[in-house]
Parts: structure tokens; C-alpha cells; sequence
């Protein structure tokens, strides 16, 4: 399987030199072919397991109702709403 790295850069918005390239591509490869070793490992007399530290959910059911405030209550002591929204700061800076 041939890595194109520069693709993934660019999908992930990351500038490499070349040197960086060759350096991924090397490391890449060598992921994969590790990935092909335990590939070719029979795990067939292992159980299928989806964690392994034998937590279980400690999360407590809701035992009692609350009642949710209405979209006017909620709106009632902002400045800033429009069309029965709120409206706040832009949070994220984007540069494209």
C-alpha cells in the first residue's frame, strides 16, 4: 500500500518540508507493517473484548424531575437575542 503523504498534510492543513515527507513516509510504512504482523496473529481462541480494566458505569439514574425553563424565561434577561435566540461573540477565528 503506497502512503501518500503529502494528501494527508493537506487534509490535516499541515505544511512538511520534503525531508518531513520521506521522515512520515518511512514512519508510516513501518506502522503498517507492524499492523500486517499482528494482522497474521490467529486470535481465534481469544474472547472479543471491549475494554479491558473491568469498570463498569458508575453513573447515578435521575430520580427526580426538573422542570426546564421556558424559551421566554431563558430569553428574559438577555440583550442580545434575535428571532428568539440568543446571540453571542464569535468564539472560533478562522483562517482560510
Amino acid at each position: 500500500m503506497k502512503i501518500d503523504v503529502k494528501k494527508i498534510a493537506k487534509l490535516s492543513n499541515l505544511e512538511i518540508s520534503p525531508e518531513e515527507e520521506a521522515e512520515f513516509t518511512t514512519q508510516l510504512n513501518n506502522i503498517l507493517s507492524y499492523i500486517k504482523q499482528l494482522n497474521s496473529l490467529d486470535t481465534s481462541s481469544i474472547e472479543p473484548t471491549a475494554q479491558v480494566t473491568g469498570l463498569t458505569n458508575i453513573l447515578r439514574n435521575d430520580t427526580e424531575l426538573h422542570e426546564s425553563l421556558s424559551q421566554n424565561d431563558a430569553l428574559a434577561e438577555t440583550k442580545n437575542k434575535h428571532n428568539e435566540l440568543f446571540i453571542v461573540d464569535k468564539l472560533v477565528e478562522t483562517n482560510k
